[in-house]
């Protein structure tokens, strides 16, 4: 029971040729998880489904694919070799060190790296968890701090070669990083500004301008930009209504919803729904 308990807060798999051999012949729905994933790419090419699009990526590489996201992996061979480590997790094993995927990887989960003796750090810190994993009682606490130790080198190799990147902003602002973790606890209230501004102890004014500084976003549009995304998992992923989805994310009037999801996305929540099913099947 005790091993039970701890793959829920924490798995670690390293992938081989022969394990990416039976992932490219299995099928590669789109699918979801109730955990973080973190993909490490040592070797190997990735073909990544998801924020409703497929990108094709090529090791070294790190993919974040946040808790609910619609997603699905195909995995191919480079030179004959393959070498990914998986680790699954809850957000609440390293619930403060995790906002830092969320900011970084919100808009794209994956980020190629350049291959150099400190991205190789990642995988030794990858071969201490798994070590630690597989031993019959393993240390949680050293887990986790390994684990975050894990995601702070990603945050300064990515940094290293993305300077420029608005992420870098998001990291260093712990006021925006706040509102992130009240967006995901509220956005599916019909709440405004305010309710974000008062949570955060300051006026509407300076919260939006903080985020427009960051993503050139208002709270607004932030706001909508997750109730967007939480459609679209909710449109590709279950058979409820244009009315139930939007009421359940604060919409009041079906047509609303429709109008905000078509201007944001070039397609009716229907039209959306129709082109994700035909992909999946």
């Amino acid at each position: 029971m005790e091993g039970d308990y701890l793959n829920q807060l924490f798995r670690i798999s390293h992938l081989n040729v022969d394990d990416a051999l039976r992932i490219h012949a299995a099928p590669h729905e789109p699918h979801q998880h109730d955990y973080e994933t973190l993909i490490i790419g040592i070797q190997g090419q990735l073909e990544h489904f998801v924020d409703f699009k497929t990108t094709i990526i090529e090791a070294p590489l790190i993919s974040f694919i946040a808790k609910g996201k619609v997603h699905s992996i195909n995995t191919q061979l480079v030179n004959g070799q393959f070498d990914v480590w998986v680790l699954r997790f809850k957000s609440e094993f390293i619930a403060e060190t995790v906002f830092q995927l969320y900011a970084s990887y919100h808009n794209n989960a994956n980020h190629l790296l350049q291959k150099d003796t400190c991205f190789d750090r990642l995988s030794h810190v990858c071969e201490l968890m798994n070590h630690e994993m597989a031993v019959p009682s393993p240390d949680l606490s050293v887990v986790r701090h390994l684990l975050s130790a894990l995601i702070i080198m990603i945050e300064s190799e990515r940094k290293k070669h993305s300077p420029s990147d608005q992420s870098t902003a998001i990291n260093q602002n712990e006021t925006f990083i706040n509102f992130l973790k009240i967006v995901e606890a509220n956005f599916r209230r019909p709440v405004g500004v305010e309710f974000y501004a008062e949570k955060l102890f300051m006026s509407a004014r300076n919260l939006n301008l903080i985020c427009q500084r960051i993503m050139d976003q208002s709270v607004t549009e932030l706001i909508e930009t997750r109730k967007l995304t939480e459609a679209k998992n909710l449109l590709t992923s279950t058979n409820k209504s244009i009315s139930e989805i939007g009421f359940e994310l604060g919409f009041n009037e079906k047509s609303y919803f429709s109008n905000v999801f078509k201007k944001k996305t070039g397609q009716t929540p229907t039209e959306f729904r129709q082109e994700m099913r035909q992909h999946i099947s």
